[in-house]
C-alpha cells in the first residue's frame, strides 16, 4: 500500500529528538502543530446532556500539504465515569458515509456496558465535510439528493443527465475540497484526535460504513489501534460500487426468506398461503403502484418506491405488517398508517448545516475513495442494470444503474487495500442485506487477527443492543482486551 512519505513521517506526530527550535520541529514533523492543539471543551448544546462536551480542532485539508488549507473537526467527549479505572478513549462512528457522529456518545440507542463507560472516555466526531466539521454543499435540489434510483430504459437518459449534473455541481461548488473527503483522510483525522487527546492508542466502535473507516485506520496506523469492534462490516474488497451491488444481491435471499415466513402466517397477514403466493401478492402490489401510487403512512408510493425498501425484508415481522398495510390500502380499505419498516424518523440537518450535506459528503466519499471502481461509460451502467435487474429483481438495478461517480473527479489517492493482523472483533447478523454476512466474513479474512461473532438468525442492520450474547462478547473485549478463542456463533 502506498502512503505519501510526508504522511508516514507525520503520523508519528512528535519527534523523538528534542528540537532546537519550534521551527526545526515543524520542519521535521509537519503535523506537529496539529498534534499539539489544546482543546477547549464546553457543553455541546443546551438541549444536549451537560456531561457531553464539545470542541473544534483543526486538521489539514490535504495531508501532503500540512501547511496549506485547514478544515474543522467537531469532536465530542463523554468522560469515563471512573477516573481510577479509566484506561483510554473509545472513538465512535455511526456509519454513513455522510453521517454525523457528534451526538453518538450520549445517544440512548447506543448500548454500552457500565464497565465500558467506567473505563473509556467516549469520543464522538463529525467526519470531515460532515455536520459541523466544515460541512460541504453542492447546492443540490431535493431530487438530486436521492442516493438510489431505479433503472428504466425510458428514463435512463434523464438519469444520466441528473448524475452528471450532481457531479458538475459538486465540482464547481467544492471540487478542491471534495477530492480530499476520503476515508483515508478521515482515518488520519482520527489520529490527529488521538494525538490531541494525548493517547498512544485508540479503541474504536464503528457501525456499517464505520467498520470500513476503522479497518482503514488499522491499515494506516496499526501501531495505534488498540481494541476495535466492527459492527455490521462492509466488505473492504468491494467497497464503494461493489458495496451497493452487494446490498441488492443479498436482498434476494432475504426476500425469499420473508416469503417463506409470511406464508406460514397467512392467517395473520393474508398475503398468501405459500411462498409463491406471497411473492405474487407483493409483485402485484408493485405493478398496481406503478399504475397508481398507493398511499400508506401519508406517503404515496410507486412500485419503485416499494422496491426501494428492499433492506426492510430482513426484519420479517415488520415487513409482513407493512406489506399487509399496502395490500389493505390498495384494496381501498383504511390502513393504520404505518410507515415503511425501518424508515428513519424524519429529521433534517442542524440549522447551520447545508440541506444537501448528507448527499454531497456521501457522494464525495463513495466516489473519491475508489475512483477506479466506477465505469466512465454510461452504457456500462445500463448493461449492468439490465443484467442485475434480471438476476436480482427486487433491487438489482438500484445497485448498478448510473451514479454521479461516473462523472466524478479523481480522488486525492488510490483506494486502500485492507490486509493486516491487527486484533479486532467483528459482529454480524445472519440476515442483514445492508452489510451482508458475506461482507463481514470478507472483513474477517482481511483483518487476519480478528474474530467473527455471527448472530445466527439475527435480523436487520446493526447488532448492538439486539443480542445479549454478541453484546457480551463485544463489551468483554473492550473491558478485558480478550478476543474469543475462536469465532463465535450467537443465537438470535
Amino acid at each position: 500500500m502506498q502512503i505519501a512519505s510526508l504522511v508516514a513521517v507525520g503520523a508519528t506526530f512528535v519527534s523523538a529528538l528534542a528540537p532546537a527550535t519550534a521551527a526545526d520541529a515543524d520542519a521535521r514533523d509537519p503535523l506537529r502543530r496539529y498534534a499539539q492543539q489544546q482543546p477547549h471543551w464546553q457543553r455541546c448544546a443546551p438541549d444536549r446532556p451537560a456531561a457531553l462536551q464539545c470542541t473544534t480542532l483543526k486538521a489539514p485539508l490535504d495531508y501532503t500539504d500540512p501547511g496549506g488549507r485547514t478544515i474543522d473537526l467537531a469532536v465530542s467527549r463523554l468522560k469515563a465515569s471512573s477516573a481510577t479505572h479509566r484506561r483510554g478513549v473509545l472513538l465512535l462512528n455511526p456509519g454513513g458515509p455522510g453521517a454525523p457522529g457528534l451526538d453518538l456518545p450520549a445517544d440512548p440507542a447506543l448500548t454500552l456496558s457500565e464497565e465500558v463507560k467506567r473505563r473509556y472516555d467516549l469520543i464522538g466526531f463529525d467526519p470531515r465535510g460532515v455536520g459541523r466539521s466544515s460541512p460541504v454543499s453542492c447546492g443540490l435540489t431535493g431530487d438530486e439528493q436521492e442516493l438510489e434510483w431505479p433503472y428504466h430504459a425510458e428514463t435512463f437518459a434523464a438519469d444520466v443527465r441528473r448524475a452528471r449534473t450532481v457531479a458538475e455541481k459538486c465540482r464547481a461548488r467544492a471540487g478542491d475540497t471534495l477530492r480530499h473527503l476520503t476515508t483515508r483522510n478521515t482515518a488520519r483525522d482520527l489520529d490527529v484526535i488521538r494525538a490531541v487527546l494525548g493517547e498512544k492508542k485508540i479503541s474504536y466502535l464503528g457501525f456499517s460504513y464505520g467498520t470500513y473507516l476503522g479497518a482503514v485506520y488499522t491499515q494506516l496506523f496499526p501501531q495505534r489501534a488498540d481494541r476495535f469492534v466492527l459492527d455490521s462490516a462492509a466488505d473492504p474488497t468491494r467497497y464503494s460500487r461493489g458495496m451497493l451491488q452487494a446490498m441488492a444481491e443479498r436482498a434476494e435471499p432475504v426476500f425469499t426468506r420473508w416469503t417463506e415466513w409470511t406464508a406460514q402466517r397467512h392467517a395473520t397477514y393474508q398475503l398468501g398461503a405459500t411462498p409463491a403466493e406471497v411473492r405474487r401478492t407483493f409483485w402485484q402490489l408493485v405493478t398496481q403502484a406503478d399504475r397508481s401510487p398507493i398511499t400508506v403512512g401519508g406517503a404515496p408510493l410507486t412500485g419503485d418506491a416499494i422496491r426501494a425498501q428492499y433492506t426492510a425484508f430482513a426484519r420479517v415481522r415488520d415487513a409482513a405488517t407493512w406489506v399487509a398495510e399496502l395490500k389493505r390500502a390498495a384494496e381501498g380499505r383504511s390502513p393504520s398508517g404505518a410507515p415503511a419498516p425501518g424508515a428513519p424518523a424524519p429529521s433534517g440537518p442542524a440549522a447551520d448545516v447545508p440541506a444537501d450535506n448528507n448527499a454531497a459528503s456521501a457522494w464525495a466519499v463513495l466516489c473519491a475513495d475508489n475512483h477506479a471502481a466506477w465505469p466512465r461509460d454510461p452504457e456500462q451502467y445500463r448493461r449492468d442494470a439490465i443484467r442485475d435487474r434480471a438476476r436480482f429483481p427486487l433491487a438489482g438495478d438500484f445497485g448498478s444503474t448510473i451514479k454521479p461517480c461516473a462523472f466524478w473527479q479523481r480522488g486525492s489517492e488510490p483506494a486502500t487495500a485492507v490486509g493486516n493482523t491487527v486484533r479486532a472483533l467483528i459482529v454480524q447478523n445472519e440476515w442483514d442485506s445492508s452489510t451482508p454476512l458475506a461482507s463481514g466474513q470478507a472483513m474477517h479474512r482481511a483483518l487476519r487477527g480478528s474474530r467473527l461473532v455471527t448472530v445466527a438468525g439475527g435480523e436487520g442492520h446493526i447488532v448492538n443492543g439486539t443480542n445479549a450474547c454478541a453484546d457480551q462478547a463485544a463489551m468483554s473485549y473492550l473491558v478485558a482486551g480478550r478476543l474469543p478463542a475462536q469465532d463465535l456463533t450467537c443465537r438470535a
